[in-house]
């Protein structure tokens, strides 16, 4: 914990509605985070559960930003670092474990890795099953394979798996296109030299546009498998599934647009109606075959349908912008 002027690591935590989640998160923290000086910074997106209050009455070392609204997780993490004092800024969601003082370890191999704008570490799923985090930048080619789905049925091959390189282990430091948003240890001068996140990313995308920007800087993005957490993955997306679905989307065809140009947008604004139509049938039919579900096979349908107009319409309206 931080008891001197210069801090090593500041950890941004954003939170919304994950009180239970987030004690868990801030209890692994200051339990496995040893010979480091850190601090540790949560920005509240107005949640109802009593997670602030938890936050001032368990944890009063941790500094409290609370949000009069959702400000989505850019905006939050913007706030986070706008405060952050420590040499390396650790983006860390709230539904994470901290293992065997992995921040120490990352900021090690970070200081050993001056060329390395961020640092992701090797991310675990509860039952301490491999968690494929770090991916490619959107493309249109890797839009078509992710939309369908082959990579599940060849998750060994390195064309139908390229964008999440499902055949990849995560067992080797390997530079990646970009890092996920759960773990990102990302250092000052980095942030100084490129800005912070882009706030028109409400939530999803923000982390493959600002490792984008590290890369056009000239930085690096590396992966190390020596330091692991462990990832609930979704606890606060969970909530609102169906809109998160079109987030995720909206998101990728946002970075194509300011990255990628007119041309590659409108094709993937195309593609991606397609794929959600492609899947409407299905839907409608198993809430016809299904005796249990039926409300939310429909609901499925139905934002697949909603998706499909909205991309029809070059996207507006899928995400969450501001």
């Amino acid at each position: 914990m931080a008891n001197c002027a210069v801090l090593e690591v500041s950890i941004v935590i954003v939170n919304w509605n994950t009180r239970d989640i987030l004690r868990d998160c801030l209890m692994s923290i200051y339990k496995q985070s040893r010979d480091i000086e850190y601090e540790v910074i949560v920005i509240d997106n107005a949640s109802s559960d009593g997670s602030a209050e938890m936050v001032r009455k368990e944890f009063p070392e941790a500094i409290l930003i609370e949000n009069r609204e959702n400000k989505g997780f850019a905006a939050a993490n913007n706030q986070g670092m706008a405060v952050a004092k420590g040499r390396y800024v650790l983006l860390l969601n709230s539904d994470t474990v901290i293992l065997d003082n992995a921040i120490a370890k990352t900021v090690k191999f970070a200081d050993a890795h001056p060329e390395a704008a961020a640092v992701a570490c090797r991310v675990l799923n509860r039952d301490r099953s491999l968690q494929q985090t770090c991916f490619m930048f959107p493309s249109i080619l890797n839009l078509m394979l992710s939309s369908s789905y082959l990579y599940r049925l060849f998750p060994r091959s390195k064309f139908f798996g390229r964008e999440h390189m499902t055949w990849w282990r995560r067992d080797d430091v390997r530079e990646v296109d970009a890092a996920t948003g759960c773990f990102m240890l990302v250092r000052r001068e980095a942030i100084e030299a490129v800005g912070v996140m882009d706030e028109r990313f409400f939530l999803y995308g923000e982390e493959t546009d600002w490792c984008y920007r590290f890369k056009q800087a000239g930085c690096k993005i590396l992966f190390t498998p020596h330091a692991e957490i462990i990832h609930l993955h979704g606890a606060s997306t969970r909530q609102r599934r169906s809109e998160m679905l079109l987030q995720v989307y909206g998101s990728i065809l946002l970075f194509l647009k300011k990255h990628r140009g007119r041309l590659t947008h409108a094709l993937a604004c195309l593609l991606l109606a397609i794929f959600f139509l492609l899947r409407v049938p299905y839907w409608l039919l198993m809430a016809i075959i299904s005796r249990n579900g039926r409300n939310n096979h429909l609901l499925i349908a139905r934002t697949y349908i909603v998706g499909a107009v909205k991309a029809l319409r070059g996207g507006r309206g899928l995400c969450v912008e501001r």
